[in-house]
């Protein structure tokens, strides 16, 4: 049986544009064509849950009622990902505006738009309480981060991408089954200083497994009582960063759905997050489970 996510989050149009370098603070640079990709948070992992994971998926968000939300929601569909907890909102669908370098890093600003007014609606209820593994992010209200997680029925996991990384309610860490963060998120929700070992060992006091993401190094696992493994990834050429962290998260909460054991769904989430630097979009470049598959084939 194919496991059930739902994912609670934020949807952008993405306005990407390629450039040599970043610009710095006062400095124009000149860039190539301006590309517009469906992207965000939330929208990105819940088509790799549906699409390189494999799993059942609904998305819940809002969109506004402008052309841009038609590019998302024909996007997610076509990733085969429920759409029927999306609100539409009388405010912008969110925007990203980005930057890619030539060797595929990108730099991000987003315009909330519809995802600040992100609510737990009837809907959204629904396909929380229907879900194996509840994946969610902080680019919403963190009261509707707080509605979902109190509207899981026993045995769901809550999985959260603490990005972008601010201080969080004890009510919050309580619920969190499975933290994702990476290098910056994880010393910026640690003790204070920039020792990564450290910040681990605080996160493990607040949540029972965290995993952090390292880049082209692949990442690390840690649970309480238990060694931390680290689980390294394949060599790419990579070409386009962008959406690639959000592939690991729902690739990772699909393969929990189905019940595989955190360190394997890790490990297929750090080969999909790999293939998916190697092309261009957030979410058009996310992989298919049959190639993550083949990936995993050749590591065996």
């Amino acid at each position: 049986m194919t496991g059930r996510v739902a994912v609670l989050g934020s949807a952008n149009l993405d306005l990407v544009v390629d450039v040599d370098r970043h610009p710095g603070p006062g400095e124009t640079v000149l860039g190539g064509d301006l590309r517009r990709n469906p992207g965000g948070k939330g929208a990105n992992q819940a088509v790799a849950a549906a699409r390189a994971g494999g799993a059942t998926t609904a998305f819940v968000g809002a969109l506004g009622r402008d052309d841009a939300a038609e590019i998302l929601l024909g996007s997610l569909r076509g990733a085969g990902v429920a759409t029927e907890a999306v609100s539409r909102v009388d405010a912008p669908t969110g925007t990203a505006l980005i930057t890619v370098t030539p060797d595929g890093e990108n730099s991000i600003v987003v315009a909330a738009g519809a995802n600040a007014r992100v609510t737990l609606t009837p809907a959204g209820a629904a396909a929380v309480t229907g879900a194996d593994v509840v994946l969610t992010q902080l680019e919403i209200p963190l009261a509707a981060v707080l509605a979902a997680a109190a509207a899981r029925r026993p045995g769901c996991l809550l999985v959260l991408n603490a990005a972008p990384s601010r201080p969080l309610p004890d009510e919050l860490w309580a619920a969190v089954d499975v933290l994702v963060v990476n290098e910056h998120e994880a010393v910026d929700l640690g003790p204070g200083g920039d020792d990564l070992d450290a910040a681990v060992q605080h996160l493990l006091e607040k949540v029972p497994t965290v995993v952090v993401t390292t880049g082209a190094l692949g990442a690390l696992v840690a649970g309480r009582g238990a060694p931390v493994v680290r689980v390294p990834s394949i060599d790419v050429d990579p070409v386009d960063s962008t959406g690639a962290g959000d592939t690991f998260c729902g690739v990772l909460a699909a393969r929990l759905a189905d019940g595989v054991e955190v360190v394997a769904a890790v490990r297929a989430a750090v080969v999909a997050g790999a293939l998916a630097v190697t092309r261009q979009g957030a979410q058009s470049g996310v992989p298919t489970a049959a190639e993550v598959l083949a990936a995993l084939g050749r590591l065996a």
